[in-house]
């Protein structure tokens, strides 16, 4: 079963795929501290860093040096977690992607395969409210083959504002809803954290968008602003067959609503309850159309089990 969850978003060009290069440039003057390259400007928490070239060989491990250490919770693994963040090559002056420009904070779930790796171990363990500077290696960056304006093998440099985290539940809770059209799928509901069944009538799809509580939580309600984080299977209804299931993984998913391409899943998921689990079909219109997508067929009708775990 292939990953479809980029098809879901427009291209984001953080930290998977770099964005193109910043015209700002860094300090080539100020010698290194602890190891990594200084911050000669912007050094406070919240303002955007100016880095010096790295010194000498950069370090053949990954490093994380504590700028200013906050006093909020120490990230772990499956936290939502909301960032800003300036990179940087270690042997150039130039950043080559930073948020503080876009003004939008990056949203991400640790650990979960989001983004490099070095990031993921990086940020492990440190603390909401902290700046720390990472020192990737090649093999936890963009190794050998390079991205972008990123040349292979190069060594990675990011000052990285870890703004907040929220603790992610393992499944959607709820009063259970009524399932009783029975020309609509039944999505199962069990809470252990397991991808809930789904059962598909042989009947026709409906012509329009379904967005239906499974379990409706009494959480916050979802502003199409907001980011979320959630599990989710997805089908296609004609033959019942499966496309992507992020149970199966053990990694959740986060989506900026602004940026999901998908119009049935942001339309499905705004006005709806955090902590919910809700069942979306939606018609060809609203999800590829007549453009075929990896496994999923062009005009199909698709459906999706989503536990909306948090909002960031």
């Amino acid at each position: 079963m292939r990953r479809i969850a980029g098809l879901l978003l427009a291209p984001l060009l953080l930290l998977t795929a770099v964005a193109c290069g910043s015209d700002d440039k860094a300090s080539d003057s100020a010698s290194s501290k602890n190891g990594v390259p200084a911050i000669t400007a912007g050094a406070e928490f919240g303002e955007k860093p100016t880095l010096s070239k790295g010194e000498g060989d950069p370090p053949k491990e990954l490093k994380t040096d504590v700028i200013s250490e906050g006093d909020g919770a120490k990230l772990k693994n499956g936290d939502a977690i909301q960032v800003n963040y300036l990179g940087q090559a270690w042997d150039s002056t130039k950043p080559f992607d930073n948020s503080f420009d876009r003004k939008q904070p990056f949203d991400l779930t640790l650990g979960a395969g989001m983004v490099i790796q070095g990031w993921d171990k990086g940020l492990v363990g440190q603390k909401v409210g902290s700046r720390v500077e990472l020192v990737i290696p090649p093999e936890l960056g963009y190794g050998e083959q390079g991205q972008g304006d990123i040349k292979p093998n190069a060594t990675l440099v990011f000052v990285v504002d870890i703004l907040k985290a929220t603790q992610i539940p393992a499944s959607a809770k709820g009063t259970e809803v009524a399932q009783d059209n029975v020309d609509l799928p039944k999505v199962g509901v069990k809470t252990d954290g397991k991808a809930p069944t789904v059962t598909i009538p042989k009947s026709d799809p409906p012509k329009k968008l379904v967005s239906n509580y499974v379990l409706e939580s009494d959480g916050e309600v979802v502003k199409e602003s907001d980011s979320v984080v959630v599990n989710y299977v997805g089908m296609i209804w004609k033959g019942a067959k499966k496309f992507d299931n992020t149970y199966s993984t053990g990694k959740t998913q986060t989506f900026p609503l602004s940026q999901v391409t998908l119009k049935g899943l942001k339309n499905g998921l705004v006005d709806k309850k955090v902590g919910s689990r809700v069942l979306l079909v939606i018609p060809p219109d609203q999800a590829f159309g007549d453009q075929q997508q990896q496994a999923i067929p062009k005009n199909s009708t698709l459906v999706f089990a989503v536990d909306i775990l948090a909002k960031v």
